[in-house]
């Protein structure tokens, strides 16, 4: 069986190249960088997914295609590059495919298009992807046109299944993605100004093990959800200072003053520093609607089992820490401590 992933190199990406090396596949990985440490026999292409001869090449020959390839975070100096990237990158890997005549397609979408926004009502269940306009901003808009395009493909008779993580967490997350990096920040900081809401985590190898699921499994047409165990922040907060060790001061605020807070750094962001800021107004605005998303259909049309979610909160603390120039936290030796103990 020959594989493509798009998007390989990244972090959920990284870990499904290697599940699906591990049985077998020829795989190959199409994105813009290699990774820092390669897997044996896995062949990588270097190129961007609006390339429509680099990606032509990319699906030559292959029966499957894994669609990562995306851009994750909620800030870009050029917001348009969200709906470049993610939307008409996935219409022209859509359109090669097509053409190559790839027997199945797995679009990779995300959580955050599928909360209860004003207008969306009802929309995580329902068969179509949730309309763009209703999104809270130029990220989710991007996602949910995407999803839109994959679905379109399987209404007109392409084998797509779409695929959708909630908040992925696990060790190598080199270049540490929106989850990690709100790790990170809990780690590096004594005080905490932090939005309560519902968070999804779960561990990155069960996604990988569910997008696999899901393109062998999968319903045409259907989208499935890959989750794991939801906290409030507030919790997830007291887990990494029991992990960690590190105390902090948490101090709650009002989500609209978390907004405009973010929209603050945006600002600075976009006008003054041209770097990425801490946080940003689509992000407050997606945790104010987050919800628990349910894995039923996962695990009744799929026999999607996500694993517990505290060893693998522990292992990417660990991880976190060791790469910081630490010596990092030994998970066998330190049994789980509660907040409460």
């Amino acid at each position: 069986m020959k594989v493509l992933v798009t998007g390989g190199s990244g972090f959920i990406g990284h870990h499904l190249v290697s599940a699906l090396a591990a049985r077998g596949m020829d795989v190959r990985v199409l994105d813009i960088r290699c990774p820092t440490h390669m897997i044996a026999d896995v062949h990588y292409v270097e190129g961007s997914v609006l390339d429509a001869t680099v990606v032509r090449e990319a699906v030559n020959d292959v029966d499957q295609v894994y669609h990562l390839a995306g851009l994750p975070g909620m800030w870009m100096p050029d917001r348009e590059d969200f709906y470049r990237v993610n939307c008409v990158g996935t219409e022209t890997v859509l359109a090669a495919a097509r053409k190559a005549n790839v027997r199945r397609f797995l679009h990779c979408s995300t959580e955050s298009i599928l909360f209860d926004y004003p207008g969306t009502k009802g929309t995580a269940t329902a068969p179509t992807a949730p309309p763009a306009t209703a999104m809270p901003g130029a990220y989710t808009r991007s996602k949910a046109l995407a999803e839109a395009r994959a679905m379109q493909a399987a209404a007109e008779g392409f084998p797509v299944v779409v695929g959708t993580p909630t908040m992925p967490i696990g060790p190598h997350d080199s270049n540490l993605t929106p989850p990690s990096q709100m790790l990170r920040l809990f780690l590096d900081n004594r005080v905490q100004l932090y939005l309560d809401f519902i968070v999804n985590l779960v561990d990155v190898r069960d996604v990988a093990a569910g997008l696999i699921l899901a393109m062998e499994r999968g319903k045409i047409g259907g989208r499935y959800v890959f989750g794991g165990e939801s906290l409030r922040l507030r919790r997830i907060l007291d887990l990494v200072a029991a992990i960690s060790g590190r105390s902090h001061f948490a101090v709650p605020v009002p989500g609209k003053f978390a907004e405009f807070s973010a929209g603050m750094l945006e600002f600075i962001s976009d006008h003054i520093t041209g770097r990425a800021p801490s946080g940003t107004a689509e992000g407050v605005r997606i945790a104010l609607y987050a919800s628990d998303l349910s894995i039923d259909r996962a695990r009744r049309e799929l026999g999607y089992t996500p694993r517990p979610i505290e060893p693998t909160l522990r292992e990417t603390i660990a991880f976190l820490l060791a790469a910081e120039g630490g010596t990092g936290l030994d998970v066998k030796q330190h049994p789980f401590r509660t907040a409460a103990e």
